[in-house]
């Protein structure tokens, strides 16, 4: 039995919540490639942690991720994604994950404008860590891929704290709700409730032809996040003059598609070489044409 059968073997047989399925993943990875630095402050809440993995044996500067991870905008820890930065270093990416405040301490944008404070803090500090930042990627997956969205589409979050135009070369998003309509989702409704126009927290509304080039991926059989919402972000993009890719992978679900960065769950689909080829593809300001 491949370790792949063996983990679906696990999660249906208990039912495991993800949080304790990624513990488990967790602890088959090695950590002999990379060097962390956890709990650095990037703000003053509690929440307001990152955690830093730099490649070994990679010559700097490196190109940077700012990784957000999913969780409905209710739960999360950075902690929980070592198999993401293992996946990320390996190819030679300084990886940084954040925390960001949560439903219902916070309603939206406090998750947006957390993650605009941890790039501009990455902006700022990042180059101490062999990371280069002026090759500086967003990746999220779910809530998270909202949130990467959102800074990318919606210039008004970085620049409120600080961070320069064009500072982001490249957007990297995992079956994120881009298009979707809050109060139509009735888990996630009451953190959006109080808007007066909830096209405020539809990264697709903002789309305008000058964000930066986007990566979208999804699977096919996702149902929570429905496929609708990358095929319609990328075409808006596309339509609007920008630069978005949009790959939907089959027999591929909401959580399968983040597995799949993990070395043990590579075979489900290749979101680890496509995030890479997108990458490296646009590593250098030429090939961004600016």
């Amino acid at each position: 039995m491949t370790f792949r059968r063996l983990w679906m073997l696990l999660a249906t047989a208990f039912a495991l919540p993800a949080c304790s399925a990624f513990t488990l993943l967790n602890a088959t990875i090695s950590e002999d490639g990379f060097t962390v630095k956890p709990g650095i402050r990037y703000g003053p809440d509690v929440r307001h942690g990152l955690d830093i993995y730099v490649p070994k044996q990679r010559k700097g500067p490196l190109p940077v991720i700012v990784f957000f991870y999913g969780g409905s905008w209710r739960g999360g820890n950075r902690a929980d994604y070592l198999f993401v930065a293992e996946a990320l270093t390996s190819r030679g990416y300084v990886t940084i994950v954040p925390d960001y405040r949560l439903f219902p301490d916070v309603r939206f944008p406090a998750f947006v404008e957390d993650g605009a404070k941890a790039v501009r803090w990455v902006l700022d500090h990042v180059a101490d860590f062999g990371g280069d930042p002026n090759r500086l990627y967003l990746m999220g997956h779910s809530a998270g891929a909202h949130i990467a969205a959102m800074l990318t589409l919606n210039e008004g979050y970085l620049a409120a704290v600080g961070v320069p135009e064009n500072s982001i070369r490249g957007t990297i998003g995992l079956a994120g709700p881009y298009a979707f309509y809050p109060s139509r989702t009735a888990n996630v409704a009451p953190i959006f409730a109080h808007l007066a126009d909830e096209n405020a927290a539809r990264p697709i509304r903002f789309v305008d032809g000058g964000e930066a080039p986007m990566l979208l991926l999804h699977g096919k059989d996702d149902d929570t996040v429905f496929v609708f919402n990358t095929v319609n972000l990328s075409k808006a993009v596309r339509d609007a003059g920008g630069s978005a890719r949009h790959i939907i992978y089959p027999d591929v679900g909401h959580l399968g598609i983040l597995l799949a960065l993990s070395r043990p769950f590579n075979d489900i689909a290749p979101v680890l070489n496509d995030a890479a080829a997108f990458i490296d593809g646009q590593a250098s300001p030429s090939a961004l044409g600016q």
